[in-house]
């Protein structure tokens, strides 16, 4: 830029100008932050892991955070990879996963615990000092718990090699053992290494249903020091339960029935069955329930058979009551077109049968005492009665609201990232590649905007917001997202849940899914969605879940020549006999791409008391041709632009267009 056209650019930003002094009201301030700031641009990008369908598997989701993907194992044998025995750096790695359950275990256990203390500190100080290397002093110390915030200082810059620093760092050591602060320093620096480990945190979707911890993982990531959540189908149904929606309150419960997991939601949210179950065993009482048995092979718990029973009269009452609530819905909202869904009014009970699509199928289950022929989408009273009590309890829920408030704060319908666009499921498209067009009241959208418009959407379901008509619209429409033929977190033909609990044939029970399944196979498509994002840069990618990769029939998570990864492996543990594997992780660190296949994990406690880690394969996606700094990613960008703002700030003073002020001391 020219001197004339710096200054008049600084004039025509003067108003804002004026109040970045305030925050940097001299030469000096503001020069020194940008020595700071360009300083920053120069260090390594932080490493990013994205994770899909986590579906309440808490303990597998834990240690894949506490170990990073493996990254923390690497870390160690590189830094002690011919000093320490295979046993010795297993047990340390142990250690800095689970610092509060090992140190118990190794105090019952070691003989001599000074010892053990002095040289496990040294330890863990040097790969602390390794995580730490890529980040400014600042941004660790921002990190660093308060306690013991000046002596890890101290213990990460100042090093017992330098003959002059060798007997201050010693005594340091010696002091924490002494003064009987070892085991809370050993947890904080192995928190910190966890920490430091993963910069930023990518949820691709699916924290809900099938496993028993959905609510702990929740309450890992509101916790979290940097993460964001991109929503997916699961996530949606519970986000739309939490905002009052009654169907997919029932499917929610169904769901959590189905896989005789009640934790979620009697422990982690407090919602209150007893209803439901009341009703269940009375309504049901001479009903073997057969269809609706648990699927306990995945529980934790194992459930006897008077529990396995009343949980099965639960699940069919919840899945009646929730084909009348979709009735509801689906003739209240015709622009739905799910009138296929609508099945109750072609049941003949006497024949045991029901047709679809023209065709008669004989019925697995005729014994529907709640079903009133002349009216079957009519709940009865004691439904009413049952759905409004479990309504209060959704809606009296602290603990959820807590998580919602954390869900829209760190979540959206897709995320843009550092060259990567982030959504769940898929982009509505038609069989020619181009984007579908979707009806929303009265309007059209498609591409980024239909997501837009959804993410919008869900926002007012939940907050209430706005005008009544969107209000109402969008508190259907919620419900919608879980099983509509057009919904981003679906794009499927129909979800048959009816066909799949009632009729034998497996023709009805196909969901035919939309064409960009199929598509995005191909490089060009993928580069059409990237475009369509405003998604830049020389390696770009679409990340997803939703669908599980079947790796051991050879299906490849890496598609369209490395421009689309699937990275839904399946965490959850209903999924491992489909995929082979236990999930995927991808890590994005300023080298490159990995993506990391898990094995199943077996259990926190082995892991604690046997050293047991997950055991991963990494793959590698993409190297990059130059390391990643700072300067290349998105942080850096925003960074070049503050920088930008401070040199005219700069010549602003130079020139007196705004006077130094002296800085007021605190």
């Amino acid at each position: 830029m020219t001197k004339d056209s710096i200054a008049e650019s600084v004039q025509n930003d003067l108003r804002y100008l004026q109040l970045l002094a305030r925050s940097f009201p001299t030469i000096a301030d503001a020069s020194t932050e940008i020595i700071n700031l360009e300083a920053i641009l120069n260090l390594p990008k932080g490493t990013e892991h994205f994770l899909s369908d986590l579906h309440g598997e808490d303990q597998a989701f834990s240690h894949v955070l506490r170990n990073a993907s493996g990254a923390v194992k690497r870390k160690v044998n590189e830094i002690f990879s011919n000093t320490l025995r295979e046993s010795e750096k297993k047990e340390l790695c142990s250690l800095i996963y689970y610092p509060e359950d090992k140190l118990e275990l190794i105090k019952s256990q070691e003989q001599d615990l000074e010892d053990w203390y002095q040289v496990t500190l040294n330890q863990l100080v040097r790969v602390c000092r390794n995580v730490s290397s890529k980040y400014t002093r600042s941004k660790v110390r921002k990190a660093l718990p308060k306690e013991f915030s000046y002596i890890i200082q101290e213990l990460l810059h100042e090093s017992s090699v330098e003959p002059n620093k060798s007997a201050y760092v010693d005594q340091i050591i010696c002091t924490i053992i002494s003064t009987g602060r070892a085991d809370d320093f050993i947890i904080a620096m192995c928190n910190l290494i966890q920490r430091l480990t993963i910069d930023l945190l990518h949820i691709i979707g699916d924290i809900y249903d099938r496993g028993p911890g959905a609510h702990l993982i929740m309450d890992i990531l509101c916790d979290y020091h940097n993460f964001d959540i991109q929503w997916g189908n699961h996530d949606i149904l519970w986000m739309g339960a939490a905002s009052g929606n009654l169907v997919s309150i029932a499917n929610v419960i169904r769901m959590c029935l189905r896989f005789g997991n009640m934790a979620t939601l009697e422990d982690g949210y407090g919602i209150n069955l007893l209803p439901l179950a009341t009703f269940a065993m009375e309504a049901y009482e001479n009903d073997p329930c057969a269809l609706f048995m648990p699927k306990t092979k995945f529980a934790d718990n194992v459930l006897d058979e008077k529990t396995t029973r009343l949980i099965a009269q639960m699940h069919k009452a919840i899945t009646i009551i929730q084909f009348k609530l979709e009735g509801e819905i689906i003739r209240r909202r015709p622009e739905f077109e799910m009138d296929d869904r609508m099945l109750l009014h072609h049941i003949d009970l006497k024949r045991g049968v029901v047709q679809i699509d023209g065709k008669e199928y004989t019925l697995k289950d005729i014994n529907w005492p709640t079903l009133d022929p002349k009216d079957p989408y009519r709940l009865s009273i004691e439904e009413e009665d049952l759905i409004r009590k479990i309504l209060h309890s959704f809606e009296s829920s602290e603990k959820m609201k807590k998580h919602m408030r954390c869900f829209f704060r760190h979540g959206g319908m897709y995320q843009v990232c550092n060259s990567n666009l982030l959504f769940h499921a898929s982009i509505p498209m038609n069989p020619d590649g181009t984007f579908k067009s979707v009806r929303i009241l009265g309007q059209d959208y498609k591409g980024r905007a239909l997501l837009d418009r959804v993410d919008q959407l869900i926002r007012t379901a939940y907050f209430k917001t706005g005008e009544q008509e969107e209000v109402e619209y969008a508190h259907d429409y919620i419900w919608y997202l879980w099983g509509g033929k057009d919904s981003p977190l679906f794009d499927k033909s129909k979800m048959a849940t009816f066909e799949r609990a009632f009729i034998e044939e497996a023709e009805t029970h196909k969901e035919e899914k939309g064409a960009y399944y199929t598509l995005r196979e191909q490089e060009e498509i993928c580069d059409k969605i990237l475009e369509e994002f405003g998604v830049t840069g020389m390696h770009r990618h679409i990340i997803n879940g939703h669908v599980p990769v079947r790796s051991n029939q050879g299906e490849n998570p890496i598609k369209a020549n490395g421009k689309m990864l699937v990275i839904d492996g399946g965490f959850s543990r209903p999924y491992h006999m489909e995929t082979g594997i236990a999930g995927y992780t991808l890590v994005y660190h300023s080298r490159g791409f990995q993506l990391v296949q898990h094995e199943p994990f077996e259990s926190r406690a082995k892991a604690i008391e046997e050293g047991l880690d997950i055991k991963s394969t990494t793959i590698v996606v993409e190297l990059s041709s130059h390391r990643q700094m700072v300067k290349d990613t998105d942080k850096g960008s925003d960074l070049q632009s503050q920088i930008k703002d401070l040199e005219k700030l700069l010549y602003a003073y130079r020139n007196g267009m705004i006077k130094e002020k002296e800085r007021m001391e605190k």
